[in-house]
């Protein structure tokens, strides 16, 4: 929420300073973002009106300009705008005059016409982000002579509050006067809003098909406007100041209440309405152009303003062009309802949407503000565009059950806030806050405000009063405890290992959402199955990710569009698999790398990672829990992964995770060009190891032996090693694979693995007849199982 500090002191102003004043709202749990000054730093500029206007004699795009300043004296000034003209009131700068950026107003000659001041146009004065066309037009009625800061009140601040989802109430000058009066104890003087009286019998029948979700409507007749009047500057500058750009007095109108009062309001053009106005659901099929130009197929969920032509408008959200305003409309409809939160909660953002309209009506807007803004919208456009009105036609849906009252006990109040808060306090915080607070034996009944959506059970209570009397004001106590210590489970990894580790490896630790995008968990997983959001942030996070791949691949192009081009990320979380009937959350660990093998140096090499670089990785976090003869890589195929570059991790003979290279048509899809590695594996599996235990050191010599096989080159390393240890014996102490060779002396589709065999004796020396007999029985399982040939 953002509002002029100048308007929200007409309704409440407590004798604070700025800062002070944003240092209270903020301490009352209204966090305030910024304080900034609504114009830059300049003086020396006055209201005054060009009387006379002639052609530069030497430049055909200037103009002399003559001047009254309201020093009785008319003023020379060379000007080159192109709206500038005879009779207009304007911002002048005199002679000595210091626009912002500590540009001074000096005597010059321009192309030989001497020019004593400057007409100033918007952006010059600071008013405007943007260079603007032309000179600033003022209002005939501002006064000649007046200092243009003063008259323009730009020695005010705005003030922008961080509201939370359930303060609704809040986003209004209305809102926050109440909040201020309430935290600094100054009484709140609204606007007098009286009823304008019908002067036309003009009525549009309304009827509400929808009624639990459209309680109240009201419409009202406005016949005979003019829209081709001006906004009012203080309008207008209210507007600004509160980030909102004029469009015409209509819209503008309505956003001005909006604003002041909390209450969104939409105007119809009556003529281009063809039957009495009905608040339902939309139908299949239907669609409707939006005030934006977009068009949208809307679903049966949607609650819209229809009439016989079909939908008008999404209701709290936005208007449809077919029935909008224009200069041209010469009757108005204007609309004033109360739509329930869960009638507009996640429309908007089911169509890509996000209004000031939805935004407040789906945290809730006050059902007894329509008549108050109705009447206060017909006033306002009346003393600007003319007009008669009609009476107020008021449409009433299904009644809203009555508010219970919420028992606060004295007792729970005390020991929740560590401090006993006089009674004559608690109840002037309630009632000042609106509430109507009744005593009781225990405590006191309390009802809170309609406006109030988010106070509904008993803590609710008991945070506004410690939020109005202050969270610095509440006791600092040391809670008086004597915890246990959490028995550590030695054979168990903790998570903060594994992450340490993998830093260690040069990774950095990603967080991505839970959810992700439909489409790119599609691509990842076709076969995919996980929860899809009610309510998403937006159309690309709407579905639970089932399996950390999609936020880890979008981490590392968010990190490849910013020029960095060698990436380690890891991630752990939840991923969500099945539908929520048979829900499943396993935590797992992901990682993805690409780019070069080392960082850039002098002496680095410039290869690429691979897919051993990955599986090292994964290899070295396997170790950790000491049982890595438990794990085992094998070939298989996963959507998301390159057919010949892809493994299933197995952890004694359950799948566990995978490892491989990113699929070329994904990676062409996503616009990758570096290749891209990634692995994913259960982290329950990752945790669980064995406590480490000390084995008694030999003192007899090692036996090694190098044996080289020649195998089908589609032979697996791992199951070959698997084959030997099995018929190795018991005195095997390592089996490891030091070279791979293809070429001249090995036959095409085959490939020469050479393995380096060790075998020791915990109590005496092996003797050569001993190792001759392992080997000849590795050798002969390596033939009878892989068709494996001895290489001399």
């Amino acid at each position: 929420m953002k509002f002029s500090e100048a308007w929200l002191r007409e309704w409440v102003s407590p004798v604070l300073e700025t800062q002070p004043l944003a240092d209270a709202v903020t301490m009352a749990g209204l966090e305030v973002d910024a304080v900034e000054a609504v114009g830059s730093v300049f003086h020396g500029v006055v209201v005054a009106k060009v009387i006379a206007k002639a052609p530069h004699p030497d430049a055909d795009k200037l103009n002399v300009c003559q001047v009254d300043d309201g020093s009785g004296e008319s003023v020379q000034v060379v000007c080159g705008a192109p709206n500038v003209a005879e009779g207009q009131k304007v911002p002048f700068a005199r002679v000595g005059a210091i626009l912002p950026d500590d540009f001074k107003i000096k005597k010059a000659k321009l192309r030989g016409v001497e020019s004593r001041g400057m007409i100033c146009s918007a952006s010059e004065l600071g008013l405007e982000e943007e260079r603007s066309e032309g000179i600033y037009v003022l209002p005939e009625d501002a006064p000649l002579g007046e200092d243009f800061r003063t008259w323009m009140q730009l020695d005010d601040h705005t003030i922008e509050v961080d509201l939370t989802p359930n303060r609704g109430d809040c986003l209004s000058i209305r809102g926050m006067a109440r909040e201020v009066g309430v935290v600094t104890r100054e009484s709140v003087t609204p606007p007098s809003i009286a009823a304008v009286e019908a002067v036309s019998d003009a009525r549009f029948s309304v009827s509400i098909t929808a009624g639990a979700h459209c309680p109240r409507y009201l419409g009202r007749m406005l016949e005979d406007v003019d829209l081709n009047a001006a906004t009012p500057l203080w309008m207008s500058e209210r507007l600004r100041r509160s980030g909102i750009r004029t469009i015409d007095p209509a819209v503008d109108v309505t956003n001005y209440v909006m604003l002041e009062l909390g209450q969104p309001l939409h105007a119809f053009d009556r003529e281009r309405l063809t039957s009495g106005i009905e608040v339902r659901h939309a139908a299949e099929g239907e669609s409707l152009t939006l005030l934006d130009g977009q068009r949208v197929a809307l679903d049966g969920e949607t609650l819209v303003i229809a009439d016989g032509s079909g939908p008008l408008a999404i209701a709290g959200v936005m208007g449809g062009a077919a029935s909008g305003v224009t200069r041209a409309t010469r009757h108005l409809f204007i609309e004033a309802a109360f739509f329930t939160p869960l009638a507009v909660a996640g429309t908007a953002r089911r169509y890509g949407l996000h209004t000031d309209a939805s935004h407040r009506f789906e945290r809730g807007v006050d059902p007894q503000l329509v008549e108050a803004a109705i009447e206060r919208a017909t006033a306002l456009l009346v003393s600007i565009v003319g007009g008669r009105p009609g009476p107020v036609i008021e449409t009433v849906g299904d009644r809203s059950a009555p508010v219970s009252s919420i028992h606060l006990r004295r007792e729970r109040l005390d020991a929740c806030l560590g401090v006993t808060l006089p009674a004559e306090e608690i109840e002037d915080i309630l009632a000042r806050l609106g509430m109507s607070v009744t005593v009781s034996d225990a405590g006191w009944r309390v009802q809170a405000p309609s406006w109030r959506f988010d106070i509904a059970i008993e803590e609710d209570l008991i945070e506004e009063l410690a939020r109005i009397h202050g969270y610095n004001r509440l006791p600092v106590r040391r809670p008086q405890a004597r915890p246990a210590l959490a028995p550590d489970e030695e054979a168990t990894q903790p998570l903060a290992r594994l992450r340490r580790h993998l830093v260690s490896r040069g990774y950095q630790e990603a967080i991505t959402y839970s959810f992700v995008s439909p489409d790119l968990q599609a691509m990842i997983e076709p076969a995919a199955v996980s929860p899809t959001l009610a309510n998403p942030i937006s159309s690309d996070m709407s579905v639970m990710r089932h399996s950390l791949f999609p936020g880890l691949l979008k981490a590392l192009m968010h990190n490849l569009n910013r020029q960095q081009s060698r990436i380690r990320l890891f991630e752990s979380g939840l991923v969500f698999r099945g539908s929520l009937n048979d829900l499943e959350q396993p935590a797992m660990v992901g990682g993805v790398i690409c780019g070069a093998r080392d960082v850039e140096g002098w002496n680095a090499r410039r290869e690429a990672f691979d897919f051993f670089d990955i599986k090292g990785d994964v290899e070295s976090l396997i170790a950790l829990s000491g049982e890595s003869s438990r794990w085992r890589f094998v070939p298989e195929v996963h959507p998301a992964l390159h057919p010949g570059r892809c493994a299933r991790l197995y952890r004694d003979e359950r799948p566990v995770g995978w490892i491989g290279a990113l699929h070329p048509t994904h990676q062409s899809q996503l616009g990758i060009k570096p290749e891209v590695y990634l692995f994913e594996i259960e982290q329950d599996s990752l945790v669980a190891g064995r406590v480490a235990e000390f084995s008694p050191l030999s003192r007899f010599p090692e036996v090694r032996r190098d044996l080289a096989f020649v195998v089908d080159e589609t032979t697996s390393v791992g199951s070959l090693l698997e084959a030997i240890r099995e018929q190795a014996g018991e005195w095997l102490t390592q089996a490891q694979l030091f070279d791979v060779y293809q070429g001249k002396g090995v036959e095409p589709g085959y490939k020469s693995l050479a393995l380096g065999l060790t075998w020791q004796h915990p109590s005496r020396t092996l003797n050569d007849e001993e190792i001759n007999q392992l080997i000849a029985a590795v050798v002969e399982r390596a033939q009878t199982r892989f068709d494996a040939v001895l290489r001399s």
